[in-house]
């Protein structure tokens, strides 16, 4: 028996992963009455039950408290029922964001402002946060990339990635990414947008990426950047961070911050015991990794 509690943050895609583990086969419940909580897990680990795979969805609308959800769940744990908590959860921008775009309110701010709502539901869920076996945080994943990623811890068995690294290229001129953790100024370097052959490629072409690489400096700042970043990573690890986000601007996001935010890509690909992808913000059409 797989018994997966999915809860998290409203906005967080929280009912999408349900979705996605329905799809391959769990029996999905969600915001099911906290008092039938303990009777739907006699049910399904009842000797002999058809049901092999199942997710339990909470959040804090339940028809109780959410510490008295807690209280259940670990009542359930010392009585030997052995379960997974996947806690969803995204930036305080990308929650706002979406709830703006569905024109929807807030749970626990109907009538006031989302940010508010967002205070309080972090404050509710911290507890369980702490608690949970896989935390992922969507502000950065399409839903496919979250589809691969329930699919390699639930179905393929994989092992579980607590701390996603993002490496972001992006240009000051558009601003500062808002969620970035770690900001680097690589305007210090020759811009290739000055030579006519290079002004209409990007840092994906080749020719790009020879002339920021013909320069000295650019090679003892990636040495540099990539021994401090491979030093930060096991001890943002260690304190259960499970986002990290590396923004490498130059003025327009273009040359300079897409050659290097690829080569530091390519440098931390496989070096460690965490979840890495690529983006170029400012770059149109430009594909993800």
């Amino acid at each position: 028996m797989r018994f997966v509690v999915v809860t998290g943050m409203s906005g967080s895609g929280k009912a999408t992963a349900i979705k996605i583990l329905e799809d391959e086969g769990y029996y999905c419940v969600d915001n099911l009455p906290v008092r039938l909580i303990d009777k739907f897990m006699e049910l399904v680990f009842m000797p002999g039950s058809e049901i092999s795979k199942v997710v339990l969805g909470l959040d804090v609308r339940s028809d109780k408290p959410f510490a008295y959800v807690e209280e259940v769940l670990e009542t359930l744990r010392k009585k030997g029922y052995q379960y997974e908590i996947l806690f969803m959860d995204a930036n305080d921008e990308t929650i706002v964001r979406r709830y703006k775009e569905t024109r929807r309110a807030h749970p626990l701010a109907p009538d006031g402002r989302i940010e508010d709502g967002i205070k309080k539901e972090r404050e509710i869920l911290k507890n369980i946060k702490a608690r949970a076996d896989y935390v992922i945080d969507t502000s950065m994943l399409l839903t496919r990339d979250l589809r691969q990623e329930l699919i390699r811890i639930f179905q393929d068995n994989a092992h579980f990635n607590s701390l996603q690294v993002n490496v972001l290229s992006f240009g000051f001129k558009y601003g500062i990414p808002t969620d970035a953790d770690l900001v680097f100024d690589v305007r210090f370097l020759p811009n290739p947008f000055y030579i006519d052959e290079l002004k209409h490629l990007t840092g994906n072409d080749k020719p790009v990426q020879d002339y920021v690489n013909s320069f000295p400096q650019t090679k003892e700042f990636m040495d540099k950047l990539t021994d401090m970043i491979t030093f930060l990573i096991p001890y943002y690890v260690k304190e259960g961070k499970n986002q990290l986000v590396i923004a490498i601007g130059c003025t327009g996001g273009q040359h300079r911050s897409v050659t290097l935010a690829n080569d530091l890509y390519e440098r931390l690909k496989g070096h460690g015991d965490y979840g890495l992808k690529l983006y170029h913000r400012d770059v149109k059409n430009s594909s993800r990794q």
